[in-house]
């Protein structure tokens, strides 16, 4: 469940830095229209919010909300890390994520 919570959190991450115009024309090579923007702007929100209910039923609230926090921090960092050095893998590292999540929790 914890990692389920770390991928759900990077796609959450890699959708709000797609909503963004610098990197969306660094990853894409092009700018995003203002819908597109917006849409994934909403949807990188909502996808945040979907990264707390794993580590909810992995801990509990009172340790649960603390480590989602620290979880995002790692999606995160993992993010800005590969941003300026790899931007394509950034990108494809996404839906793997996206992939991987249920699997992950599956096996948890």
């Amino acid at each position: 469940m914890i990692l389920s919570s770390l991928c759900i959190a990077y796609a959450g991450f890699l959708a709000l830095a797609l909503a963004m115009d610098r990197h969306h024309e660094q990853i894409l090579a092009r700018r995003p229209s203002a819908r597109a923007s917006r849409l994934l702007g909403w949807v990188g929100w909502a996808v945040l919010a979907l990264s707390l209910p794993p580590a909810i039923v992995a801990w509990g609230w009172a340790i649960g909300l603390p480590a989602w926090l620290g979880l995002l921090t790692v999606a995160a960092a993992a993010l800005a890390l590969l941003l300026p050095y790899a931007p394509r893998a950034a990108l494809r590292l996404g839906p793997a994520a996206v992939v991987c999540a249920p699997l992950l929790a599956f096996l948890a």
